[in-house]
């Protein structure tokens, strides 16, 4: 049964027969208190083991250093002994090829010091893209603008990315934001740099007539589309840098088991009817050209600074499908 209603009065603060009671505190008050805090679980050190290869070929490299040294030595000492011009003239030579050995070592320093900060800005880029930090996906950005900033062809996205820097946006989406108005372009590029080196390889080991001559051939394609793919997204590798960048693409190949497959190669000329249609030169060129093309895609992969998260990585289709087609034209004519 409800209570009746009372009617409103009007009552004065400072009346002594009115009493103010405090409100009743509710009847069910949760108290939340924070969970103590886990100790911090530390990952002990990976034990390094002493570099002892590095200590003998440095060593080795020394005394080599050191005998050419000495043999310039005696070199500039007998000819100061037969002429005084000789030996100014063997001095000044011997003073220029000093002055460009330190050139290319420092040129040799720097591209493999390129090459490091791009596979560490790669792997921080994907670290950014799993944590999804804000501040990590502002320095990877940077850093991969200041990389960009000799490619005039990018001066437009450039200014686009640099334009939401200071925006609210979480770090995954900017380092994708990056992805796509930054190496979309340059991606482009790389397809036709991988395709065009897969169009030239099956043309030239189709008609070939020695096998060492295909050898060769290949070898000095694949490493041309290297150093292409490398100085396209911002390194600058030199001799030791491009000898590097070689054996990452290797381990790249040999990681996502693309030493093998040139099983699943086959089987496409298989597919495409090619081993019944066209001949056996034809045939060992369109390989050969499939074969250049995944190594492609292998150093698109280790020289971009960026993983593939908002652009589609390319395939072997995207680069190589024209092979097939071509192969299949052939054959029905033959």
């Amino acid at each position: 049964m409800s209570e009746p209603r009372r009617r409103p009065i009007v009552v004065e603060l400072d009346d002594p027969d009115v009493v103010v009671s405090p409100e009743p505190e509710p009847a069910s008050r949760v108290t939340i208190e924070p969970e103590p805090a886990l100790p911090a679980v530390r990952k002990p050190p990976a034990r390094r083991r002493f570099p002892w290869g590095t200590l003998f070929w440095s060593a080795l490299g020394g005394l080599v250093v050191l005998g050419m040294g000495a043999s310039v030595a005696r070199l500039i000492e007998d000819l100061f002994s037969r002429s005084e011009a000789l030996g100014w003239l063997a001095a000044l030579l011997a003073a220029l090829a000093a002055f460009a050995f330190s050139g290319i070592v420092v040129r040799e320093a720097w591209g493999l010091w390129r090459l490091s900060a791009i596979e560490d800005l790669r792997r921080r880029g994907g670290e950014t893209l799993a944590t999804d930090d804000h501040l990590a996906g502002g320095e990877v950005v940077r850093e991969v603008l200041a990389l960009t900033r000799r490619t005039p062809r990018l001066a437009r996205a450039r200014a686009g990315v640099e334009g939401h820097l200071d925006d609210i946006i979480d770090g995954a989406d900017l380092v994708r934001l990056a992805e796509r108005e930054l190496m979309q372009p340059l991606d482009t590029e790389a397809r036709r740099i991988v395709s065009d080196a897969a169009k030239r390889v099956s043309l030239v080991t189709a008609v070939s007539p020695r096998a060492a001559l295909d050898m060769l051939f290949v070898l000095a394609t694949a490493l041309t589309v290297v150093r292409r793919l490398a100085y396209l997204y911002g390194g600058r590798p030199g001799t030791l840098g491009l000898m590097r960048l070689m054996r990452e693409v290797i381990t790249h190949l040999v990681l996502t088991g693309g030493m093998a497959a040139s099983d699943s190669l086959i089987q496409q000329l298989l597919g495409h009817g090619l081993a019944a249609k066209v001949s056996a030169r034809l045939g060992e060129g369109v390989l050969n050209g499939l074969l250049t093309a995944r190594l492609g895609l292998a150093a698109i992969a280790v020289t971009r600074p960026l993983p593939f998260a908002a652009l589609p990585a390319p395939t072997l289709t995207d680069v190589a499908g024209h092979l097939l087609r071509r192969g299949d034209g052939k054959g029905e004519d033959s």
